[in-house]
């Protein structure tokens, strides 16, 4: 009896063990998979006219075509490739792992070489909503004095009314308007949710004091101070190197026209280990200080046109560096402190060409003493700096790890480029 119950024991701590082997193996070559997928970028960009080196060093080779002709080169990924695009054209790239297995589809963009100006100028950024954005939707006293909750169940956070019975809604206090002269009667709205649009019909009740409400918290627009990342010499601009999301919904906010002014910062929190810093600045929002126009909010940034003749730009136009192109080691940042935009360096200590967070590209560490006396590493304010290596604009500021501000984030120049 003692024999066998020892055998069972044996066996199952032989399977016990088998099972934990198989685990580990499982998780190494899951981990060895996912290392060799992030090192062949989904995206690769080349420059037009310029021969080119990519290393990748996996064990893969790769069929590169164009979809619309039977033309196509086979290459190694294990060895260091130099690729020449003669013009701009677009390109498929098929990745067999060892050879055989299909692996991976990457597009290869040809582009002409691009030269924009590094800016790191401070400005205030005004958005307008594409409509109202739903916040939140809640109760209040009716006039009952029971509780009472109109848009329950029928708007939620994130929703975008655009119009109310036909009419189109510029802003929250035309909505207000009108749902305190509905007399009662119920109401159409148009929504746009997600990228679904729909019409609801919803009945307006009235409070204690008698005015008709629907029971919901809206925005309309979002304000704060930013950072010019480049313009082209056509006037076209980018900024922040991230878009501008609601800070109740997190999402970001739909944009329908916005506007760019002078900015002063007169404060600057330093940031610290779980508190990150913030720049504080006055912002002119008047007509002579409006210096740009923004059209677009994405994730990638905030881009429209800009009138560059009274701003302090300390740079002239430089080429942009693509992903392969960027080196670990030192670098520059370019923001605005105080009066003029400023160089400080920084290092790059790692660079994720394929990240599943395309503004977590390149990570950074703040080396320069007089920018970490000042601010303590990157805060709330700085994103959209510029990022300077060999005379090369690389990237833009976009994050700071707030459990050590030293160190933060950037987007690669070629994803912000490519709005």
């Amino acid at each position: 009896m003692e024999e066998n119950r020892m055998e069972k024991r044996k066996r199952r701590y032989r399977f016990f063990l088998y099972i934990s082997l198989c685990s580990s193996l499982l998780t190494l070559g899951l981990v060895w998979v996912r290392d060799v997928w992030n090192k062949v970028p989904s995206n690769i960009h080349l420059k037009a006219g310029v021969e080119q080196g990519l290393e990748f060093y996996v064990p893969a080779t790769a069929t590169i075509y164009k979809n619309e002709e039977q033309e196509q080169v086979n290459v190694d990924l294990n060895q260091e490739l130099t690729i020449y695009g003669e013009a701009e054209d677009t390109y498929t790239m098929e990745v067999d792992l060892f050879g055989f297995i299909p692996f991976k589809q990457s597009e290869v963009s040809v582009i002409q070489e691009k030269k924009v100006i590094p800016l790191g100028c401070s400005v205030g950024i005004y958005v307008q909503a594409d409509g109202v954005l739903v916040i939140d939707t809640g109760e209040f006293i009716g006039k009952q004095g029971k509780k009472v909750s109109p848009a329950k169940n029928v708007l939620k956070e994130g929703d975008y009314i655009y119009k109310i019975n036909q009419k189109t809604v510029e802003s929250k206090e035309f909505l207000m308007d009108e749902i305190a002269a509905c007399n009662g009667e119920s109401m159409i709205l148009s929504v746009r949710r997600d990228d679904r649009n729909f019409m609801v019909e919803i009945q307006p009740l009235q409070d204690q004091k008698g005015e008709y409400k629907l029971g919901i918290w809206v925005r309309d627009n979002a304000q704060g101070i930013g950072t010019l990342t480049f313009v082209d010499e056509e006037g076209n601009f980018g900024a922040l190197g991230h878009g501008i999301n609601d800070i109740d919904t997190t999402n970001l906010m739909e944009v329908k026209q916005g506007a760019l002014y002078k900015a002063d910062i007169i404060s600057i929190t330093k940031g610290s280990r779980g508190t990150p810093g913030e720049l504080t600045g006055v912002i002119a929002y008047a007509k002579k200080y409006k210096v740009g126009d923004i059209f677009q909010n994405t994730k990638r940034g905030v881009y429209g046109f800009l009138d560059i003749t009274n701003l302090p730009v300390q740079e002239e136009a430089m080429p942009i560096a693509l992903k392969q192109e960027i080196k670990l080691g030192k670098a520059e940042i370019l923001c605005t402190l105080t009066g003029e935009p400023t160089k400080y360096e920084v290092e790059i200590i790692a660079i994720q060409q394929e990240n599943d967070n395309i503004n977590r590209g390149l990570e950074l560490k703040v080396t320069d003493e007089r920018l970490l006396e000042t601010t303590g590493g990157i805060i709330q304010g700085m994103s959209g700096s510029p990022i300077i290596q060999d005379g090369k604009l690389v990237g833009a500021v976009t994050h700071v790890l707030v459990n050590d501000p030293t160190r933060g984030y950037g987007i690669f120049i070629e994803n912000m480029i490519e709005h």
